[in-house]
């Protein structure tokens, strides 16, 4: 595929957009894909090459917040497992499932991602910033990597939203710890996807790697945000992913 300077001028600003979105409430694909179709590439090379951008910003965005403490790997590591089984489980559904069926789904539970999102006595959790591991967190936090996790396989967009809000809801993690846990899972999952890509010859380089010097970028700088301000930014950008996606649930099902 040829090169042009359009499509480095097109994808770069817009991936440090996504990355920046993506480091303080999740939903960055939801930036960076349509991109990367615009600039011109088959959707299966737009695929493969745009989770090569968005894994390496997500890995800068962890390695961050590990070195301030705010993964805790005793609370990872489980969910990260939990949700590799529930995207394997759900990719095997959605083989069979009717993608009309899940979009119908989603759209339903949108609105009700928000209300837990606009209730600050639910959202807003108080208490420091590192995950506390005890058995209940473990547990709910399994349990809502898994659920989140088949929601991946089937669909995807939005997956790093819905972590970040179940983590802090059901699972009581401060704004900053469920966000730190989210990209852990994130990562993982990211890369296991990349590295078939890669091996498959999917990926564009030369264009994936400049994009993903701007994800890295932009999610330097978001995640910096998320630990200085917390839940006073990232509030109010999840809840702009959240409508950004129900409109485009609602496009795609007319």
């Amino acid at each position: 595929m040829t090169l042009t300077p359009f499509m480095f001028l097109l994808v770069c600003p817009f991936l440090f957009l996504a990355g920046f979105v993506d480091s303080i409430a999740g939903g960055g694909g939801l930036i960076s894909m349509p991109v990367y179709l615009l600039a011109g590439l088959p959707p299966h090379t737009a695929v493969a090459t745009n989770k090569l951008s968005s894994t390496c910003g997500t890995a800068l965005t962890t390695v961050r917040f590990m070195k301030n403490n705010l993964i805790n790997l005793k609370l990872a590591v489980p969910s990260i497992l939990a949700a590799i089984a529930g995207s394997s489980l759900g990719a095997r559904i959605s083989m069979s499932l009717d993608e009309n069926i899940l979009r119908n789904i989603i759209i339903c539970v949108l609105p009700v991602a928000a209300f837990f999102v606009l209730n600050k006595k639910m959202f807003s959790r108080e208490g420091g910033k590192t995950a506390a591991v005890t058995i209940r967190t473990v547990t709910v936090s399994m349990t809502a990597a898994f659920l989140i996790g088949i929601y991946d396989g089937l669909y995807g967009p939005g997956t790093g939203s819905f972590l970040i809000i179940a983590f802090t809801v059901f699972a009581h993690l401060s704004v900053e710890a469920a966000n730190a846990q989210a990209k852990a899972i994130n990562l993982t999952t990211n890369l296991t996807a990349l590295t078939l890509f890669l091996l498959s010859g999917k990926v564009l380089l030369p264009l994936g790697l400049a994009g993903a010097v701007c994800n890295m970028a932009g999610n330097y700088i978001g995640s910096g945000l998320v630990m200085k301000k917390g839940g006073k930014i990232v509030r109010p950008l999840l809840l702009a992913v959240l409508v950004i996606l129900f409109i485009r649930l609602i496009m795609e099902s007319v």
